[in-house]
């Protein structure tokens, strides 16, 4: 019995889980404007959102688009300083590595939304015309803490000596970096510019506070905007979808060269 309802629990969560997820993608194929009603099947929401069909075309694309860009640059730069930040951190010691460590989980806990406002105050303050750069930096500030976290791990796994006999060899700082840290350091990496990328692409308070007036839309702000407006537009319901199938299939494709790579270490 409690292996049953164990996995009761499991199923009955998961459920909860991914039902808007399954929700929103059943109505993706109905022209309805109202979510919940149901016209019949049809694929046109999505031949809209590919072809550009739809009303408020524009607007929408411009958030998809500037939602990647901010992501994309904001996860690269993240993964690059939480990387030096990590390597910085482990090879402190003492109270000065508790303390360092400890900050850098601050703005982990921290709610959204004082981040947001704090982020709005410090560039008012510095009189920063707010735009596509304070929500890049904004973005940035938020996403390098989880690079940090995993990053760490991997440093705490590797072997201390490597680095030291890469020296001993006759290479530089530098190419000890590139050649011996680097590679070692290169799952953890991964890992925190895919966080950090997903971090981004989700946030909302931050990029709300520190966008400015300009127009500026991510694609949670054109949500939250159209959501105000007394309706959702229709082309999210397929673009919700695709986005979440893209999400599945890279953890797919993650998840089952892992194994492979495990399978052929044990092997060896």
């Amino acid at each position: 019995m409690k292996k049953f309802f164990a996995k009761l629990y499991i199923w009955v969560l998961l459920v909860i889980l991914y039902a808007p997820l399954v929700f929103i993608a059943v109505f993706s194929f109905t022209e309805s404007k109202v979510l919940g009603s149901w016209e019949g099947f049809s694929p046109n929401l999505y031949r809209n959102l590919l072809t550009g069909q739809m009303q408020g075309n524009a607007s929408l694309l411009a958030a998809v688009k500037n939602t990647l860009l901010i992501a994309v640059i904001a996860a690269a730069v993240s993964t690059l300083l939480g990387t030096v930040a990590a390597i910085g951190i482990h090879n402190m010691k003492g109270r000065a590595k508790k303390t360092v460590s400890f900050l850098n989980n601050i703005p982990m806990i921290n709610p959204d939304i004082i981040t947001g406002v704090s982020l709005f105050l410090l560039f008012v303050f510095l009189h920063f015309s707010q735009g596509y750069t304070t929500v890049i930096l904004a973005h940035i500030t938020f996403c390098t803490p989880y690079v940090v976290l995993s990053v760490l791990p991997k440093l705490q796994q590797m072997n201390p000596n490597i680095y030291e006999a890469a020296l001993d060899l006759g290479a530089t700082p530098a190419q000890a970096l590139r050649k011996v840290l680097i590679p070692q350091l290169k799952p953890g990496m991964v890992s925190g510019f895919i966080l950090a990328f997903t971090m981004s692409l989700d946030d909302f308070a931050v990029t709300f506070f520190t966008r400015g007036t300009i127009g500026l839309d991510t694609l949670s702000t054109y949500i939250y905007t159209d959501a105000r407006k007394g309706g959702l537009t229709p082309e999210l319901r397929p673009l919700m979808t695709l986005i979440f199938l893209v999400i599945l299939i890279l953890l797919i494709i993650i998840n089952v060269r892992q194994d492979r790579l495990q399978k052929q270490n044990e092997n060896r």
